[in-house]
């Protein structure tokens, strides 16, 4: 293979691992693209005087998972309808010729639905919609009652666009993004663990430890969304999927061993202590990583977790070192602080221990509801 061929090669591989890495997004913008244009064609078609908001209510249920799109249809919907029945019921019943009139109403018609607003963020579009109820009769020239219904017909228009696109083009569940989500943690906390236990008498700098529970943070943060939007498709019956709230729960108990972990390593140990669990640490600790990125990648596949045998061998020898530790009196002489350390220590490796008995139950529900 010549030069420039090798170099067309490596330009292609590239182009796929990046369209491969931003599927998703690449996917989103397709499906925004195509609710839009889609949208004013509807809105064209059936003649409505504003096809604009008929256009960005397709823009705002085109979301990035299905179970998103669900939610926020629902939503905005909700809201719409509440919108237009307050603003138009206030531009009906209440006159309002003078421009101070005008004022009033529409004081009367932002403040009260504002107000409820403020304790649902999701139907911000409250205010709005009586806002338009009410100003654009002044504007075109028509009544309040067809501007009501105009609005109404716009909404649906582009909120049932906006839904059947996500829901017919490269549709994402929010159950296959939350398996990639929750894998993609396990593997964090897999480098977290390998990373605290690669020597527990060092302890980790500040930026570099916080820089770790920063990212399991922020994954854990995504992953809880997602595992919302999932639960919005599985009530809606858009996918037969398990339950997420398991997996949810179990990952948060397992970052909160982590952040344990992270505190308690470091501690200054009697030399024999330390030599006595320096081995047993590091097969947990090899035993813990493996068991934690096998589990991400039978998550991945949906297929049944990884064996148990190493995990329950490691942690075995780990609590019978530091039982025969504390029985012969080791921990008698150390320091206040390392003393406290150690015994957070063996408490977070045991809470850590269990954990990882229920990421590989819940690993083989999902594995079970896939059929594996």
């Amino acid at each position: 293979m010549s030069h420039k061929e090798n170099r067309i090669a490596r330009l292609v591989t590239q182009i796929r691992e990046r369209v491969h890495r931003y599927r998703f997004q690449l996917i989103l913008a397709l499906r925004v693209t195509v609710a839009a244009v889609l949208a004013l064609a509807v809105a064209q078609a059936l003649h409505l005087h504003l096809p604009l908001w008929a256009v960005l209510t397709s823009l705002i249920v085109t979301q990035m998972s299905l179970g998103r799109s669900v939610k926020v249809a629902s939503d905005y919907l909700i809201g719409t309808f509440g919108g237009v029945a307050y603003g138009g019921a206030l531009a009906i019943l209440i006159p309002h010729d003078s421009e101070w009139a005008l004022l009033a109403v529409l004081a009367l018609a932002v403040a009260p639905l504002a107000f409820i607003a403020s304790f649902r963020p999701n139907f911000n579009v409250l205010p709005v919609t009586a806002i338009i109820v009410l100003l654009v009769p002044g504007m075109q020239h028509v009544s309040p009652a067809a501007s009501a219904l105009d609005r109404v017909l716009e909404v649906t228009v582009g909120g049932a666009v906006g839904f059947i696109v996500s829901f017919l083009l490269f549709p994402s569940r929010a159950h296959a993004i939350t398996i990639q989500a929750a894998a993609d943690m396990l593997d964090l906390m897999a480098d977290a663990l390998s990373k605290f236990l690669e020597d527990h008498t060092r302890e980790l700098d500040q930026a570099d430890r916080r820089r770790i529970q920063d990212g399991i943070a922020a994954a854990l943060l995504r992953l809880n969304t997602i595992g919302i939007e999932a639960e919005h498709e599985r009530h809606a019956r858009l996918t037969s999927g398990p339950d997420t709230g398991p997996l949810l729960r179990t990952l948060l108990r397992l970052r909160h061993d982590i952040v344990m972990l992270g505190r308690a390593v470091g501690c200054e140990l009697p030399e024999e202590v330390a030599a006595r669990l320096a081995e047993p640490l590091r097969n947990v600790e090899t035993a813990g990583r493996d068991f934690l990125r096998a589990s991400g990648a039978a998550l991945r596949t949906q297929t049944p977790p990884p064996a148990l045998d190493a995990i329950e061998i490691a942690f075995r020898q780990y609590i019978d070192e530091f039982g025969a530790v504390r029985r012969e009196g080791l921990t008698r002489e150390m320091k206040i602080e390392a003393a406290e350390r150690f015994f957070a220590l063996g408490f977070a490796l045991e809470q850590l221990r269990e954990h990882l008995f229920e990421v590989h139950r819940v690993v083989g529900e999902w594995a079970r509801a896939s059929g594996a």
